[in-house]
């Protein structure tokens, strides 16, 4: 009997340890500066957006006009037309850099958007795109 006792003793003051080391989560201010940091990131999303569809605007209308006009006026007046319909405002037909490569007319085109997150704070993103043919090299 006098091992049995022992090892419940043993048992016993453990608890007390053993309790304390397996408490885990977030305490109160842990919760409260995790949920101000998702709610800054959301924020931040949510005024980068616009941006990024009106990029993928740009770049549906410069791959459908490259094919409508064969000189560069041509070719700016359709931009025009789709910007207007799209509601491009970050750039203009005259921002596009247009040339032609053997038989294939390649647009160009590279803008800033400023997009503002506080009264003297701004995120600038730098977009660029292009309908030139982006080949693969081939690496041994």
């Amino acid at each position: 009997m006098g091992n049995v006792a022992r090892v419940g003793a043993r048992i016993e003051a453990g608890k007390g340890r053993a309790g304390k080391a397996r408490q885990r989560g977030l305490s109160l201010i842990g919760l409260f500066l995790v949920g101000i940091i998702v709610v800054g990131l959301l924020a931040l999303g949510f005024k980068t957006v616009p941006a990024v569809i009106e990029y993928i605007a740009i770049e549906r209308a410069v791959q459908k006009i490259k094919n409508e006009g064969t000189t560069v006026r041509e070719i700016q007046s359709a931009f025009d037309r789709h910007a207007t319909i799209d509601d491009i405002t970050s750039i203009t037909s005259r921002d596009l850099d247009i040339t032609k490569e053997g038989d294939r007319v390649v647009i160009s085109y590279a803008y800033a958007k400023k997009v503002p997150i506080t009264d003297n704070v701004a995120l600038v993103i730098d977009f660029s795109g292009t309908t030139r043919d982006r080949q693969r090299k081939n690496i041994p």
